[in-house]
């Protein structure tokens, strides 16, 4: 996954639950800028913050080896 696609997909999952990037910023604990950066895939965005906003936005990651379903 890049981090394009990554921040579509939570750009898509935030406007989902009706929510601006500001109320996503309040409750994951980060601000409205890294929100931006990481909706618009910029890749150097803090990992622990991302994983904030995913778990914020009710995702999970999941690993797994690439090619498998």
């Amino acid at each position: 996954m890049s981090a394009k696609i990554m921040g579509e997909s939570i750009q898509a999952c935030r406007k989902k639950l009706g929510m601006n990037q500001a109320e996503l910023a309040l409750v994951s604990g980060t601000g409205v800028r890294f929100i931006s950066d990481l909706e618009n895939g910029k890749a150097t965005c803090q990992l622990g913050k991302t994983l904030r906003v995913l778990e914020s936005l009710g995702l999970e990651v999941k690993l797994k080896p690439k090619g498998e379903k």
